[in-house]
């Protein structure tokens, strides 16, 4: 009996020792997340577009805002607003710091090496069709046909504008490639890419025939787009971003007028040049390997 009882302690025991050089055991490592927040300044420029207006009112001709109407500017020529002289005025303007044309960038990296995330993008840029072009009208009003390149030769009689915001809302994957680090790992320089896509959330100010409303915010459409540049971080925690940005907006649904169901819609692209500085902080968050052999 002492010898059956010693013959299983030996083999438990070899049993154990085998086990223990192939065991798998749950291993705790660190990762880390970055986020961060932006701020920052930009300057736009603009392709052409053909801005279409429609309206399905019920006043006659004495009534062109409210009647019905469907016609077309083609080719018109717009500029950004960048507005920097409007804070210089008090002290109260130089403490609005959303009066010119401005963006925010909130994100996060997902990784140790902070070479990959996600980002909500937003460009308060600003769109005025530039006054004193030639622009020509095709289409109809009140059921009388127009064809005229000087329909609206004045700002008081015609103009268009989102200058309480174009509004860009991306949200952008990211991208970034490390071009220098210093030896002590706390100031770095890299190239970074954000394709991205979100919605434009316009206010527009119109003027048709001779009738300007300065309308509500409201979703108007969509827009696609990639931000590239560079990405230069100090002390591990100060941001600084210089990029260009190239998108495409398709607004399918401006407003126009209040009274009756007045709208315009229109595509353009955009190149924007975006000086970006903000904070960024690690958080460390435990993740678990259940399946690490031990060495």
């Amino acid at each position: 009996m002492r010898k059956i009882l010693l013959s299983v302690i030996l083999l438990v025991c070899f049993c154990f020792s085998a086990i223990s050089q192939n065991d798998t055991t749950v291993v705790k490592k660190k990762k880390r997340f970055t986020f961060y927040g932006m701020w920052g300044y930009n300057r736009e420029a603009y392709t052409k577009s053909t801005i279409h207006f429609q309206n399905n009112g019920t006043a006659g001709a004495n009534d062109p805002v409210h009647s019905s109407y469907d016609f077309t500017i083609h080719n018109v020529k717009a500029h950004d607003s960048p507005d920097f002289d409007k804070i210089a005025g008090s002290w109260s303007d130089v403490l609005n710091v959303t009066i010119p044309q401005f963006n925010f960038r909130i994100g996060a990296y997902f990784n140790n090496d902070k070479d990959m995330g996600i980002e909500l993008s937003y460009d308060h840029a600003k769109y005025v069709v530039t006054d004193g072009q030639g622009i020509n009208f095709t289409g109809s009003v009140a059921g009388k046909s127009i064809s005229n390149p000087d329909s609206f030769p004045t700002r008081q009689q015609f103009h268009f504008e989102h200058t309480d915001g174009a509004n860009f809302w991306m949200l952008n994957f990211i991208k970034r490639w490390k071009l220098y680090s210093s030896k002590n790992l706390k100031h770095n320089i890299g190239f970074i890419v954000k394709p991205g896509a979100g919605m434009v959330v316009p206010r527009t100010d119109v003027t048709v025939f001779s009738s300007r409303l300065n309308n509500y915010w409201h979703i108007a459409g969509v827009i696609a787009g990639v931000e590239t540049g560079f990405r230069m971080q100090f002390w591990n925690h100060i941001c600084v971003e210089l990029t260009a940005k190239a998108s495409y907006a398709d607004y399918m649904q401006c407003l126009v007028q209040y009274a009756g169901n007045g709208t315009a819609n229109h595509k353009f692209g955009t190149i924007a040049a975006i000086l970006n500085v903000g904070y960024q902080f690690n958080s460390n968050v435990r993740s678990f390997n259940l399946f690490k052999k031990k060495q």
